[in-house]
């Protein structure tokens, strides 16, 4: 995507050939900042502290993190050890497993000496894929942004709510529920997006507002609760969220909060869609509720806040009184039944078994 009207992706290859640069979205919406990552080590801690974040560039992520660690150590046992450094990280996405999982399909039958080559061209591979997958769910998503946009006698605007960041920032490029919305403000849709605050991270605030604010796209910023209030008064056409992982039959594990606006929305008849990579789809699991693993993160998150004051200073403040427990989790997971349907890169589907079979029918 464009940032001041230059092309930028998340994450990409020194010019040394022997290091990854990233954005740092800690440091967001604040200063644009990019950090070398030159071990698994540094790739490992940028997954930790959410310096790359969302499940497609954290798979993106693990495999660059690979290619640096058999940069360093390319043995059976320097393998072994970085995937476990990097699986590791964050439990919930499941591109990040998948990625460690095709770098060591890759290159665990290959001399140790080609090893590193393999892995940095993998990993530029599972890249450039995850930009081809993200356009075409785009391409995808375009068809129902278009259908409401005629139904409305193409008059005012499609209004659009997501829920925390499934833009470009949390992929390689274009996003994933903001893909459609990139290609429709192409095809002169005029649109407008609610963006959820999304506590406790603020990654709808700090990021997507950032997105949609460089890419020229109208939105308000609303606070988390507000989305059901919105649809109660016609004032949301359709919601477009991301996934961290889908079962094989469905079920959605994304940013905590977004249940609560599947409920709203099936409440209020206002069509829910969620848009993910195939990588995303978790074959091994039936049900969400019992099988995905939710992240549990630091407190600190939930009683403190993070801004900038008048003055340019970035600060951290405190929330809550001193010594006040807090729960943090990550995420929380919307049941098949309250999805609209899913879209994804071969096309937009039933959020279910035979749905995804339907687009998929090899996968297992």
């Amino acid at each position: 995507m464009l940032v001041d009207e230059k092309p930028m992706r998340t994450i990409w290859p020194g010019e040394d050939g022997r290091t990854v640069e990233v954005i740092d979205q800690t440091k967001l919406p604040h200063a644009l900042e990019v950090v070398r990552l030159a071990s698994v080590e540094d790739a490992a801690v940028a997954i930790e502290t959410m310096m790359v974040r969302g499940a497609p560039l954290i798979g993106a992520t693990a495999a660059y993190g690979m290619a640096l660690a058999l940069s360093a150590d390319p043995s059976d046992e320097g393998l072994d050890a970085a995937r476990s450094r990097l699986a590791a990280t964050r439990p919930t996405a499941v591109n990040l497993r998948w990625a460690l999982d095709e770098t060591i399909d890759a290159v665990g039958l290959l001399p140790v000496s080609t090893r590193a080559d393999a892995a940095w061209k993998l990993a530029a591979r599972i890249c450039d894929d995850d930009v081809a997958i993200c356009s075409s769910i785009g391409d995808h998503g375009l068809p129902l942004i278009e259908e409401i946009w005629e139904r409305k006698g193409r008059q005012g605007v499609v209004n659009i709510l997501t829920h925390c960041n499934a833009g470009w920032l949390a992929t390689v490029d274009w996003g994933t529920a903001t893909a459609p919305i990139y290609k429709a403000q192409a095809a002169g849709i005029p649109l407008h997006v609610w963006v959820d605050e999304t506590r406790p991270r603020n990654q709808g605030a700090g990021l997507t507002a950032w997105e949609l604010e460089h890419g020229g796209v109208p939105y308000a910023l609303i606070v988390d609760n507000a989305g059901g209030h919105l649809m109660q008064h016609g004032m949301v056409d359709l919601c477009i969220v991301g996934s961290d992982r889908t079962t094989a039959t469905g079920d959605v594990a994304n940013k905590i909060g977004t249940y609560l606006k599947a409920l709203a929305a099936h409440d209020n008849g206002v069509p829910f869609y969620v848009a993910l990579p195939s990588p995303t789809i978790d074959w091994t699991k039936r049900d969400g509720l019992a099988e995905i693993p939710i992240e549990e993160r630091s407190p600190d998150e939930v009683t403190r806040i993070t801004g900038r004051t008048d003055g340019g200073e970035t600060v951290t403040v405190r929330l809550a009184p001193e010594g006040a427990a807090a729960a943090n989790y990550g995420f929380d997971v919307t049941p098949a039944r309250l999805v609209t349907g899913l879209i994804t890169e071969r096309g937009c589907c039933e959020a279910s078994e035979e749905g995804l079979k339907s687009l998929f029918p090899d996968s297992t």
